[in-house]
């Protein structure tokens, strides 16, 4: 098992890096919550998962451990693979994918392109006890409008034109300083202050 990979980044895109490890390269795919981290980083250790089939081995690599962790638990679901893993956590941060599924938000889950309601439905029971336990104190009150507010600001930020990642980043920040919005249209004002 290889825990982590540490090195000068030399390449990088938002699905996958390459991380020189005492002239080893390593192919390492990320996803975009992990490229937002390491976009502007020369030199990075990123934690790693190493998924081995027949076909190959495939390295993943996460900027935190709540990700590894999480990524760990969404493969451990029947239909959900690395690769739907990592759009998971590509669409929505850790902790909003611990939120949806410990609030049962059906929704923010199929929402995120290649999962369908019967796989939202899935992860939910398959995932919730788990993810309240490795979230330790989540803060599940209010969490089905928060999401429902944060989807609907997402898909107009999106709608705009703007870069995922860096609505994500600011999205994040809005959310966490301004607790009592409940109107995605004060929200996108908000990110969109930010981002001028």
């Amino acid at each position: 098992m290889i825990a982590y990979v540490s090195g000068p980044i030399t390449y990088k895109n938002p699905a996958y890096v390459y991380i020189d490890c005492n002239g080893v390269g390593y192919h390492v795919n990320i996803s975009l919550n992990t490229y937002a981290q390491v976009e502007k980083l020369d030199k990075v250790k990123l934690l790693t998962h190493l998924h081995v089939t027949d076909s190959g081995h495939t390295l993943y690599g996460f900027a935190e451990n709540s990700e590894r962790l999480l990524f760990a638990q969404l493969i451990s679901v029947s239909g959900i693979g690395p690769n739907t893993a990592r759009v998971i956590l590509s669409y929505m941060p850790p902790d909003e994918v611990i939120r949806a599924i410990a609030s049962e938000d059906e929704r923010a889950i199929s929402a995120v392109k290649g999962i369908g309601p019967k796989t939202a439905k899935r992860v939910i029971l398959d995932l919730k006890d788990k993810v309240i336990k490795m979230a330790g104190d989540v803060t599940i009150s209010s969490a089905r409008i928060d999401n429902s507010v944060r989807q609907d600001a997402l898909d107009g930020l999106l709608a705009l034109g703007y870069p995922k990642a860096t609505i994500e980043k600011h999205l994040k920040q809005v959310l966490a300083s301004a607790i009592d919005i409940d109107n995605p249209g004060d929200v996108i004002k908000l990110v969109l202050k930010r981002m001028s």
